[in-house]
């Protein structure tokens, strides 16, 4: 599988995308307008090992809940990842047995290495 979970209106999604192109053979899943699957979410778990890797602390609803005031559990970080699309930290970029999560440089430059090895 080749797939990446992105935000169409995320400034920072669409110049990543820009600097992986070109990214035949990928699909690209607007988290908006068609949401995770539960099946895609344990996915990418399989890959990075936890929820909370995959679980964005700098959203917006984390702030406003005061989540970071709780002791939140995997449980916790799965179903607030299938609840609302901002609580994936983003873009994910999942290549057969590899997962690229967040837009820090190092990782889009590994990401963009895989892709165009």
């Amino acid at each position: 599988m080749k797939r990446i979970f992105h935000l169409s209106s995320c400034d920072t999604c669409k110049r990543i995308l820009k600097e992986l192109q070109p990214l035949d053979g990928f699909e690209l899943q607007d988290i908006k307008t068609e949401a995770i699957t539960p099946e895609q979410l344990e996915a990418m778990v399989a890959l990075s090992g936890s929820y909370e890797s995959l679980f964005s602390k700098r959203a917006r609803l984390y702030q406003e809940r005061k989540l970071k005031e709780q002791t939140l559990t995997e449980t916790d970080y799965k179903a607030l990842i299938l609840e609302h699309y901002t609580f994936l930290k983003r873009p994910v970029i999942l290549m057969e047995d590899a997962i690229f999560i967040g837009n820090s440089k190092s990782t889009v430059a590994k990401a963009q290495e895989k892709i165009h090895s």
